[in-house]
C-alpha cells in the first residue's frame, strides 16, 4: 500500500518551497508515494502547488491575531470549519501523516490530524510561529531549521531546498548564466534581490552606490520588485512583506525579463525566473534575510551582506546569525543601510577572489543542502513507528 503524506505550508513561498522540496525528496526517496498539499485561495498556494505537480485540497485561512479584535471573536468559528474540512481530506487520501511548515494552513492541520494521523512539524525561522508552538505539543516528531527555535526538543535539520539550488554547479553554470542575464563574461558580479515584492531601502542604497560599484568594474543583477523602477529611479520602491517576503521567508520567486544597461553592467530585473541562474552568475549576494534566502544562498555557497527586514519580532537577524558568525557574510541594520556602506562591505569582496571563495565555502558549510531528504527520512521514520 503506498504512502499517503499531507503538507501543510500555505500562504507564502516561505511556507511553501520548503513543503514542495520537502514533498519532491518524499517522491525521490519513495516513488509510490502520494502527497497532498492543503493550502487556501489566500497567497500563492494555488499557483505555486499545482504548478509543482501536487494535488490541492483548499480549507479556511486560520491566521491567527496578535491583537483582541473582531477577528479574534470569529476564530472559534473560523477554526472549526477548518478542522472539519482537514478531517475529510485525511479520510479522503487516507493519510498516513502530516507535515507542518507553519502559516494559515497549519493550526487546523494540526488540530485536524490530533489523535488521528501523526505529526511533524518542521519550523523554519529562528523563533517559532505560534501555528507551529501549538503543533509541537502533541506531535510526533518536532525539527527546526536552526538551533534556538523555542521549540522543546526539536532536532535541527535545516530548511528543505529545491533540488535545482542543492545540487547547482556555479561554476559550470556561470558563462551560461552571465549570458542570459546580458551580464559581461568576466569581472565580479553582484546580486541584489530584496524578496518578490522588492525592497525600498536595498533599492535606495544601491542606487547610491552604482556609480562606484561601477568604477570597480562590479556588475550588478537587481531584482527591484514588479511594482518598482530600477535603482535610482525617482520612483520609490515597496519593501511590503507579502508573498515570497513574508514574516517568515523573504524567498525569491520567478520573474520577467528586464533590460541590460551595457555601459554600466546593471541588469535591472522586475523579479528573477530561475533563481538557480541568477546564483550561478554572481559572486555576491546583497538580500533581506528570511529563511528561505539565508538557507539558499549559503546552499550555493555564495557570501552575502544580509539587511533584515525590520519588522516583526527580529528573526531575519537571528536567520542570518549562524551563518555571519561562520565568516560567510556579514549583517547591516536596514536603518545603517547606505550607499556608501554597500561600497565599504562589498567592494573589498568582490575585488578580492580567495576571500571570495572562503567566504563563500563557510557560506555552504553553514547551510544544510541535505535538510530536504534528511527530513523525509524522519517522517519514514514516524510512520513505520
Amino acid at each position: 500500500m503506498s504512502l499517503s503524506v499531507v503538507v501543510a505550508g500555505g500562504g507564502t513561498a516561505g511556507h511553501i518551497e520548503p513543503a514542495l522540496a520537502f514533498a519532491d525528496a518524499v517522491r525521490r526517496l519513495r516513488p509510490d508515494a502520494v502527497v497532498t498539499a492543503l493550502g487556501t485561495e489566500k497567497g500563492l498556494d494555488t499557483r505555486l502547488i499545482p504548478a509543482r505537480g501536487y494535488a490541492l485540497e483548499l480549507i479556511l485561512p486560520v491566521p491567527l491575531p496578535r491583537k483582541p479584535s473582531a477577528d479574534l471573536l470569529r476564530l472559534p468559528g473560523k477554526v472549526r470549519s477548518a478542522v472539519s474540512r482537514v478531517r475529510e481530506v485525511l479520510t479522503k487520501v487516507d493519510a498516513d501523516v502530516v507535515v507542518g511548515f507553519g502559516g494559515y494552513v497549519a493550526l487546523p492541520a494540526y488540530l485536524g490530524a490530533r489523535g488521528r494521523v501523526p505529526i511533524v512539524v518542521h519550523e523554519a525561522n529562528a523563533r517559532a510561529g505560534l501555528a507551529n508552538k501549538i503543533g509541537a505539543r502533541f506531535a510526533a516528531k518536532v525539527v527546526a531549521a536552526v538551533p534556538g527555535s523555542g521549540l522543546a526538543g526539536a532536532e535541527v535539520l535545516g530548511i528543505p531546498l529545491r533540488h535545482a539550488v542543492t545540487t547547482l554547479d556555479r561554476a559550470a553554470l556561470r558563462a551560461e548564466a552571465r549570458q542570459k542575464h546580458g551580464l559581461p563574461a568576466d569581472g565580479p558580479v553582484l546580486l541584489v534581490f530584496g524578496g518578490s515584492q522588492g525592497a525600498r531601502s536595498l533599492n535606495t542604497a544601491l542606487g547610491q552606490a552604482l556609480p562606484g560599484l561601477e568604477h570597480e568594474g562590479i556588475a550588478v543583477l537587481h531584482a527591484h520588485g514588479p511594482a518598482n523602477e530600477p535603482a535610482g529611479s525617482s520612483r520609490g520602491s515597496a519593501d511590503a512583506p507579502t508573498a515570497a517576503a513574508s514574516g517568515s521567508a523573504d524567498a525569491p520567486t520567478a520573474a520577467a525579463s528586464g533590460s541590460a544597461d551595457a555601459a554600466s553592467g546593471y541588469v535591472p530585473l522586475p523579479y528573477i525566473d530561475d533563481m538557480h541562474l541568477a546564483y550561478a552568475a554572481a559572486d555576491a549576494v546583497l538580500c533581506r534575510a528570511g529563511a528561505m534566502t539565508v538557507a539558499e544562498v549559503s546552499a550555493v555557497g555564495l557570501p552575502a551582506l544580509y539587511v533584515p527586514l525590520p519588522i516583526g519580532n527580529g528573526e531575519q537577524a537571528l536567520n542570518a546569525a549562524p551563518v555571519v558568525a561562520a565568516g560567510g557574510g556579514a549583517l547591516v541594520p536596514d536603518a545603517e543601510l547606505t550607499g556608501d556602506r554597500v561600497l565599504t562591505e562589498l567592494v573589498p569582496w568582490l575585488k578580492d577572489p580567495e576571500r571570495l571563495a572562503a567566504m563563500g565555502a563557510a557560506a555552504r558549510a553553514s547551510g544544510h543542502a541535505d535538510a530536504d531528504e534528511r527530513l523525509a527520512n524522519v517522517v519514514f521514520g514516524v510512520v513505520d513507528r
